[in-house]
């Protein structure tokens, strides 16, 4: 597996374990929809968040989530509304990103909640 998918992967490992702690219930982990991938789908409460999760090895070209572009945003909230239909969810819903940075001294973590919409 390429270094980079190795990374990903630790990143949503890190990114689920942190939601837990915090009370998300994580219900789904790459769902996808044509050609768009939610990373993680978390409940809490009444309240459905469907999360992008960014991870880094360094922060030399920016912060990870930095990296979460327009198209990228779009692509989530598409597979999001096909989600929402085919469970038939009548409650909120909510955007955000989990940024891991995972490097030899340090692991951090940053969720931006309604990261977009």
């Amino acid at each position: 597996m390429a270094q980079h998918n190795e990374t990903g992967k630790q990143g949503e490992a890190e990114a689920v374990r942190f939601l837990e702690e915090k009370g998300y219930e994580i219900i789904a982990r790459n769902y996808r929809h044509q050609h768009a991938e939610i990373d993680l789908i978390a409940r809490k409460g009444k309240m459905l968040i469907f999360v992008e999760v960014k991870t880094r090895t360094n922060l030399s070209f920016g912060n990870p989530e930095e990296f979460v572009s327009y198209t990228k945003a779009k692509l989530v909230m598409k597979a999001a509304e096909q989600y929402v239909f085919a469970t038939n969810w009548t409650h909120d819903l909510r955007f955000d990103i989990v940024a891991v940075t995972l490097s030899d001294n340090e692991r951090r973590i940053k969720h931006v909640e309604d990261a977009f919409y």
